[in-house]
């Protein structure tokens, strides 16, 4: 008995601006919508000195639906655009607010964003709600609640912004109103976080290479750990909602290290997904399973049992890779919609495993990537379009699956995943699909296997 493993696409959409992050809503009545957000540097093409104004970062927020109607019937709908300020991050609280879905937004403004989701004559759209600025002359990178196990009523949210900083903001009445706020890196604080079980803990990490615990009880004054373990800027981090002490950090050092939060000096494992890891997310109920979103590599899940449960130094195994985007990877998330129905059906002409690029180069391998670095415009043509480099393209991760692939619990059983994922230069939204089944192995190995959709 071999465990399958299979990927597959189920929709593409163009969000014409460059797509860096998405979000599924994590609260039951409403875990089929879906928001997208996008960042584009606005070049001015009537500027002749050298003095230039500093560049309009303009953005757009999306909302969709997702309903399964069949193979044929694209699932996802888009239901609303919003023009916004850039955006770099979005997040769902994970607990009602006023009885309704809150979404906040952290944007090239140096603003948190709030956007409450009202349903008017059954249809669903997005109301803004309030801004709270961070301060003059910064963009706001990242933005966490508090809420992410689900149980909290004091929902809080920590962002970090392009001075180093982080800040405390505190819901009341619908509104943020920052309560600290602390220099905390040298350079860009890239990544902020709570700890979900301790939500008096912080996490942050920046382009000073370091990472970084705050405890709000003792004041910001002083990080409660400093780490230098990644050799590269510190990108994301996700606390382990399901299990305490679990902490996940990616850095652009191309590895992702999972932490016991008892013992920083180091970690539990490391494990190179050969891209630059800008997004982390656990699944929203397996406690082993972790989504990378790695920039020049692609997107990974990888299973974290065997770290989580004995502190093994080695890698995780990859169990799927998604590879059907043709730009660098920076959004991702793990819907919390129920898949019980199968996949879709094959199209009738035999698909390939994975997509080749005849053009030369591929992508540019630029190790300090960013949505908010300067040297994103020079990679654009007149269109927006991604100029590839003529050299050759990044290798792809080798790391093979184990053979059979390990369950994903004691008791594993089949299981379906939906996700979303989005690329930056060709601003594409991917919605994809992950199956897990236990059959007779055909070739005795559990290798993960990627199809493209039908009707992309």
């Amino acid at each position: 008995m071999g465990w399958q493993s299979r990927t597959r696409s189920l929709q593409v959409f163009d969000t014409e601006l460059s797509a860096d992050s998405v979000e599924w809503c994590p609260l039951n009545q409403w875990s089929h919508i879906l928001a997208c957000g996008t960042y584009q540097l606005q070049k001015d093409q009537e500027e002749t000195t050298v003095e230039s104004t500093t560049p309009s970062r303009t953005g757009r927020l999306y909302l969709f639906k997702f309903q399964s109607q069949g193979s044929f019937t694209p699932p996802l709908t888009e239901i609303q655009q919003i023009d916004t300020p850039a955006i770099l991050d979005l997040k769902w609280c994970h607990i009602p607010v006023c009885e309704r879905p809150m979404l906040g937004m952290a944007t090239a403004r140096g603003e948190i964003q709030l956007h409450s989701l009202v349903d008017a004559q059954q249809s669903s759209c997005l109301e803004h709600v309030s801004s709270t600025e961070l301060g003059p002359d910064r963009l706001a990178l990242s933005l966490d609640w508090s809420t992410g196990r689900g149980e909290s009523s004091d929902a809080r949210v920590v962002s970090s912004d392009s001075t180093g900083s982080l800040s405390v903001l505190s819901l009341g009445e619908a509104r943020l109103n920052v309560v600290s706020q602390w220099k905390a890196h040298d350079f860009e604080a890239w990544i902020s976080a709570f700890s979900y079980w301790d939500t008096q803990l912080l996490y942050s990490g920046g382009d000073d290479c370091k990472l970084k615990g705050w405890d709000l009880r003792m004041g910001p004054s002083t990080p409660t750990f400093t780490s230098k373990r990644h050799s590269m800027g510190v990108c994301s981090i996700h606390s382990n909602p399901h299990r305490e002490h679990v902490l996940a950090t990616g850095s652009y050092d191309e590895n992702v290290l999972l932490w016991d939060g008892r013992n920083m000096r180091q970690p539990l494992s490391e494990t190179a997904v050969g891209g630059g890891v800008w997004r982390l997310k656990w699944h929203p109920t397996q406690e082993h399973l972790l989504l990378a979103a790695c920039m020049h590599n692609d997107y990974h899940i990888l299973h974290c049992k065997q770290a989580m449960d004995e502190g093994n130094e080695g890698p995780c195994p990859i169990l799927a890779s998604y590879i059907l985007h043709n730009s660098l990877a920076y959004g991702a998330d793990w819907s919390w919609l129920p898949l019980s129905s199968p996949p879709p059906s094959s199209p009738q002409e035999p698909a390939p495993a994975c997509v080749e690029f005849t053009e030369p180069g591929g992508h540019l391998r630029i190790q300090y990537e960013s949505p908010t670095a300067s040297f994103d415009t020079s990679l654009e043509d007149d269109s927006g379009r991604y100029i590839p480099d003529h050299s050759p393209p990044p290798e792809k991760s080798t790391q093979p699956c184990p053979a059979p692939l390990p369950g994903l619990g004691d008791n594993s059983a089949s299981m379906s995943c939906l996700l979303a994922t989005c690329s930056f230069y060709d601003h594409m939204l991917h919605v994809w699909r992950w199956d897990w089944s236990p059959e007779e192995a055909e070739t005795g190995s559990g290798t993960a296997e990627t199809e493209p959709s039908p009707s992309s």
